[in-house]
């Protein structure tokens, strides 16, 4: 019986020790905040991991994750500044920057966190959304529309000691019932586009033709003007040649036998009759007189 008492007595020493060490200590875990609360009261912040110690039965370990969270935000009706419906559709990333803010206004609960966060990303979505027309939405649908929304959202969400880092629409759609007019008249507004380039390029193309022609005129004008230039000379030296020829009454009878020959070459082999004067100067050729 005395040593079953005793091994009773170890346990219950052993149970109280590790039941005032558990409430003695306290870890904390990558990205993660630890805050101690005395009697309601934040007595400091713990951030570093590891293994750390509290007063027993006196402090409370409150844990708060510090790392992103992901949150898909209800799809909501919005209005352009032209007054045409959309459907928006958004998700945001936030996560805990101040833990006393958050654990003071929000009591740490991560579900009164994201009603607050849901309704300052719909004003955000609303309040941007409302300033542009449908044309410049879906223009600047991607980084841009993010960015204007992220920062609208933040604006006033600090004070709860969070931050969302990131406000996008996943999805911008259009209500069913005017979407095939809005798809036909966003499908218009681009064919006119078109057309526009198309007439630009076709103008700026028959200018480019235009003025290719005019530079062809100029150059064949100038090749043209060259051309008779030098047939005027070639003539003029065919008149001097010619006219030296005939000034000598040697070289001029002699050129007017050569003209003979040249004369009797171009009738050879035709079946035509020629006819001379016995007193020509072919006459004299064909018959050997001088």
């Amino acid at each position: 019986m005395k040593k079953v008492s005793k091994i009773s007595i170890i346990l219950i020493l052993v149970v109280a020790a590790l039941i005032i060490f558990s409430s003695a200590t306290y870890s904390v875990s990558t990205n993660q905040a630890a805050i101690i609360v005395r009697l309601g009261r934040i007595q400091r912040i713990e951030q570093n991991t590891g293994l750390h110690l509290r007063t027993p039965f006196v402090e409370d370990v409150i844990k708060i994750y510090t790392g992103d969270y992901l949150y898909d935000i209800p799809t909501s009706d919005v209005i352009t500044s032209d007054k045409k419906s959309m459907i928006a559709d958004d998700y945001v990333i936030w996560s805990v920057t101040d833990p006393t803010k958050y654990y003071q206004t929000l009591g740490a609960v991560k579900g009164r966190a994201e009603e607050r966060i849901e309704a300052a990303v719909y004003n955000a979505t609303k309040n941007t959304i409302s300033a542009m027309t449908q044309d410049a939405i879906i223009a600047a649908r991607g980084n841009e529309l993010t960015r204007m929304i992220t920062n609208e959202s933040n604006s006033d969400i600090a004070q709860y000691g969070i931050v969302i880092e990131l406000a996008e629409i996943k999805a911008l759609d259009l209500p069913d019932d005017n979407k095939e007019a809005v798809y036909e008249r966003m499908i218009s507004e681009r064919n006119n586009i078109a057309a526009g380039y198309t007439a630009q390029g076709q103008a700026e193309a028959q200018k480019i033709r235009n003025d290719t022609d005019r530079q062809v005129s100029i150059i064949t004008a100038n090749a043209e003007k060259e051309a008779a230039k030098l047939e005027a000379e070639g003539e003029a030296e065919y008149m001097r040649i010619l006219s030296d020829a005939y000034s000598d009454e040697d070289k001029a009878e002699f050129y007017s036998f050569l003209r003979s020959l040249d004369s009797l070459d171009a009738l050879a082999g035709s079946n035509k009759t020629l006819i001379l004067d016995k007193d020509s100067e072919l006459a004299r050729i064909l018959y050997g007189q001088e």
